[in-house]
């Protein structure tokens, strides 16, 4: 094994734009393309990268990301740690971005893999969930026959009141699939009411996020047998009280909490309250699926398939098949050649 000494680094941040497949829509937005921020942390020969979407409904996005990390740049060139970022930046797209950058680099540095490094189960191959965006009925079941292999799905929803001709839709075409729903704040508590048979009718596993942020109140008393997940009301360990008691999963997203270091850290308070954990993602390449995926080994609900909706990706690349997702080392978080 090479061992490899902290030190000065040269730090390179930038923006990129991959385009998408098809304009992909969610309650309040449709995307067109992923726009992301880059950041490689070089010592000598070694570079690890890292990538950040941000929170595009929190404002934090690539430009502010950018203005961030070069607001840093003396302090990140001069060796910064892990543990120093997390008190210099906030939680966010832009520490995700540096923290995942200093990840990989150090597995090259010490010539181990970063799940070794943060103690975390070796890695297999991960049964994720494959997405349908929010569309007419026939649409999404079109797209639903599309996607060979997926033994997982993930239907966005939306706040009007075709969600139940959605659901039966996709069932109809997919009658042995897992399948959860995502409503991305939409649902009101009447609209959710009226939709729920028809999601039990259809043997839905999870409801992720029916209510708006700061309506957490509304999952009180609520008479839902399915489980209901956490996403935009969790953007960190700070949030979990909020949610105790209202729902048993929590979706971690590295771009949510500020990068794997924080996103560790937030699975072990979210387990220790006896939570459920689930990995997403706010899209991007095989550089943001790296560290989520390593996470995932954690996870009882995995969806990463962020790279399917793109028109280009990294080169080496996750891999999908048979319903799962797989990242080699060679992707993101593993030894240099010369330290394997």
């Amino acid at each position: 094994m090479t061992n490899h000494g902290s030190g000065p680094l040269e730090l390179d941040a930038r923006i990129e734009t991959l385009p998408l497949t098809e304009p992909f829509h969610i309650t309040g937005y449709t995307f067109v393309d992923c726009r992301m921020l880059v950041v490689e942390l070089r010592d000598g020969a070694l570079a690890g990268h890292g990538e950040g979407l941000g929170v595009y409904y929190r404002h934090d996005t690539p430009d502010t990301m950018l203005r961030q990390v070069e607001a840093l740049r003396g302090a990140i060139e001069a060796g910064v740690t892990r543990g120093q970022l997390l008190r210099l930046l906030p939680p966010g797209g832009a520490r995700n971005a540096v923290d995942c950058a200093l990840w990989d680099l150090e597995a090259k540095r010490n010539g181990k893999p970063v799940w070794q490094l943060a103690g975390l189960p070796p890695p297999r191959p991960l049964p994720t969930t494959f997405t349908l965006g929010a569309d007419e009925p026939a649409a999404m079941a079109a797209a639903a026959r599309r996607l060979d292999g997926a033994r997982t799905l993930k239907l966005k929803l939306t706040g009007d009141r075709r969600n139940a001709e959605r659901v039966r839709a996709v069932r109809a075409v997919c009658p042995d699939a897992w399948m959860m729903v995502d409503a991305n704040q939409g649902f009101t508590r009447e609209t959710f009411a009226e939709t729920l048979p028809a999601l039990v009718e259809a043997g839905v596993a999870v409801v992720e996020q029916p209510f708006p942020v700061g309506r957490e109140d509304w999952l009180d008393g609520l008479d839902c047998p399915i489980p209901l997940a956490a996403d935009e009301s969790v953007q960190d360990s700070a949030d979990l009280p909020k949610v105790a008691g209202r729902v048993r999963i929590v979706n971690i997203k590295l771009d949510k909490c500020g990068g794997l270091t924080a996103a560790l850290a937030l699975a072990e308070e979210a387990r220790r309250m006896g939570f459920e954990l689930m990995v997403g993602n706010m899209g991007g390449s095989s550089w943001s699926m790296g560290p989520a995926f390593a996470l995932g080994a954690l996870c009882a609900v995995v969806d990463l398939d962020g790279p399917l909706y793109m028109r280009g990706d990294r080169s080496p690349a996750v891999s999908y098949r048979d319903g799962r997702i797989w990242c080699p080392d060679a992707v993101w978080g593993g030894p240099a050649m010369s330290a394997a």
